[in-house]
């Protein structure tokens, strides 16, 4: 039984178990280390999205002879120029677009409470539950709307705090990109013999599977924003610059992330009009057809593997357990996970045929 995997697993299991609830159990102890992993974990993460994006272009100029001090500080130089015409020309207009929609919160209310009343007078056969509970997901929505205001003090004061904190990104983004090759080595040192080949190709597929993730993610991204914002800018749509980002960010979430972007797009343009609701839709629809069957694959290909139910159920657990932020790192996570339990079995795989190789001789 000592040898059977499903033991040795389940004992692995009661043992992590056994240690959680220890370390929660003492976990006053552990807060000077928290606070310091929170203070280092952001711009860390920060700096690990920056340097997977700005890794091909590195490689690029290196290819043309270009010393890696000199690419380092090409890659800052253009970094700078991006953030100056982000700051200069799109954060005012976004400003103005958020502005404009917090003033117009309760005429949208008003709208939103009218189009769906309309549509109750229109269903006199809906039970009267159903009715009861579409009137408390309004007032929900209303109270989470006005409740927008109220918090923004707070946001404020998060994103000054978060502002000092990415002062440190700059700093590990130049280590990262100026001695990356030397990582796996120095971890690699640390272990002998099999276990130092496994610790090395288990790096490597890690590696493989964030940039993968990443570099592809942002990439498909940029694609349908640019897509959507020509066709919401035809089309007249309100706060179209607010809409693109958003689908932008939310397109970060795979196969989820679309239809999370129509939603707000499609309220906005009912709002407006029937007729720009139904081009909104057909948008939305092309859009995500190009991405799906044109973009998605040309781009990405199969590089991360996962079925769209596991994303779905990844997506619902995060979702539950951490809101939107630890969403949107939930797949790419998954995928983490998923490699190293794959490299785990194999190199165990290998241990025990090697076993039985010497066994047979």
């Amino acid at each position: 039984m000592l040898n059977k995997v499903w033991f040795r697993t389940g004992i692995a299991l009661l043992i992590l178990f056994l240690l959680i609830k220890l370390v929660m159990e003492v976990h006053s102890v552990f807060i000077p280390f928290m606070i310091i992993i929170q203070s280092v974990i952001l711009p860390l993460l920060l700096s690990g999205f920056l340097f997977y994006i700005c890794l091909p272009f590195q490689k690029i100029l290196e290819k043309y002879k270009v010393p890696r001090w000199g690419s380092i500080t090409i890659i800052f130089i253009a970094l700078i120029i991006i953030i100056g015409v982000l700051i200069g020309y799109i954060a005012p207009l976004i400003a103005e677009q958020i502005s404009k929609l917090i003033n117009q919160i309760p005429a949208l209310q008003n709208e939103v409470q009218h189009i769906v009343n309309f549509a109750l007078d229109q269903m006199e056969r809906l039970p009267s539950d159903v009715t009861d509970r579409i009137n408390k997901m309004i007032q929900s929505m209303s109270d989470g709307a006005t409740s927008i205001l109220s918090n923004s003090l707070g946001f404020v004061t998060s994103f000054i705090s978060t502002m000092f904190l990415l002062i440190m990104v700059p700093f590990f983004l130049i280590y990262m990109l100026k001695d990356h090759e030397r990582f796996i080595p120095f971890i690699a040192r640390l272990f002998k013999g099999d276990r130092k080949v496994f610790v090395v190709e288990l790096l490597k597929d890690l590696n493989e599977t964030v940039k993968s993730y990443i570099q592809g993610q942002v990439t498909v991204s940029i694609i349908l924003g640019i897509i959507l914002y020509i066709g919401y800018s035809i089309l007249g749509l309100n706060y179209t610059l607010l809409l693109v980002l958003f689908a932008c960010l939310a397109n970060m979430i795979p196969f989820l992330g679309p239809w999370m972007a129509f939603v707000p797009a499609a309220i906005i343009g009912i709002i407006q009009s029937p007729t720009t609701f139904i081009w909104v839709c057909i948008i939305t629809l092309i859009a995500q057809q190009l991405e799906g069957n044109v973009i998605t694959p040309n781009v990405m290909g199969k590089s991360l593997s996962i079925h769209p139910l596991t994303i779905i159920v990844v997506i619902l657990a995060a979702g539950n357990l951490g809101g939107f932020g630890l969403i949107l790192v939930a797949v790419p996570l998954y995928a983490v996970i998923k490699t190293i339990v794959r490299n785990v079995f194999r190199y165990r795989q290998q241990i025990i045929d090697a076993a039985n190789s010497d066994a047979k001789d």
